[in-house]
């Protein structure tokens, strides 16, 4: 018969035939291990889209407004993260961070708006 251990600490098994940890701690610790560096780069990236939300929801609190850029990065905004992009007919390209949004106008000022 073959004996089966623990895949996080190398401890005999008993129990069922499919069983590969000996107990949570040791699955939730395997689990944790996986991955790891994926899973960091996903927190922060989203840590980081949270942040945006939260300065644009700030400084749109009437649904649409105008800001300068300096105030967007004295908050610590990030430009270069957003989770879409909408193109009007127009040829306007609106970004968005979930449904707070900003279009770029002239002289450094951005036009902060809320999709409903």
């Amino acid at each position: 018969m073959e004996k089966r251990a623990c895949l996080e600490c190398g401890e005999p098994l008993r129990g069922r035939a499919d069983q590969k940890f000996c107990s949570d701690y040791c699955r939730n610790t395997y689990n944790n291990k996986v991955d790891k560096d994926t899973k960091n780069l996903i927190r922060n990236i989203n840590n980081r889209l949270k942040k945006n939300y939260k300065i644009l929801s700030e400084l749109n609190t009437k649904g649409k407004t105008k800001v300068s850029r300096t105030k967007l990065y004295d908050k610590g905004f990030d430009f270069q993260l957003f989770t879409s992009i909408y193109n009007t007919k127009t040829g306007n390209t609106y970004f968005y961070v979930y449904n707070q949004g900003y279009l770029p106008l002239e002289n450094e000022l951005f036009l902060l708006v809320k999709q409903e």
